[in-house]
């Protein structure tokens, strides 16, 4: 039996700041979570995917990561990347997110 397909965004790091970026539903890439396509078909998530993978002069390391319906991240890695490194609060870890 197949699993069910969950919500997804395409996420991946900007290749030249490292910055933790999302696809939006406008083909630009965003800092902000809340502004991601939230992908809610498989077949047009890997096509998003694809897409995306193909835009190496921007970012690297792009894959699909699982959201609840409204776009917040269902697991900590998620949550850590775009929070970034907890050991002491600077640049967008100073910020409210």
């Amino acid at each position: 039996m197949s699993r069910t397909f969950t919500p997804k965004v395409v996420t991946a790091n900007a290749l030249i700041e490292g910055d933790v970026i999302y696809l939006t539903d406008s083909d630009h890439w965003t800092r902000n979570l809340a502004e991601a396509e939230v992908l809610t078909d498989e077949a047009h998530a890997q096509i998003r995917l694809i897409e995306a993978s193909a835009r190496l002069a921007e970012v690297v390391g792009v894959y699909l990561a699982d959201v609840t319906p409204t776009g917040q991240p269902t697991h900590f890695r998620e949550e850590f990347r775009r929070k970034g490194p907890s050991n002491y609060p600077h640049g967008k870890q100073a910020e409210v997110l």
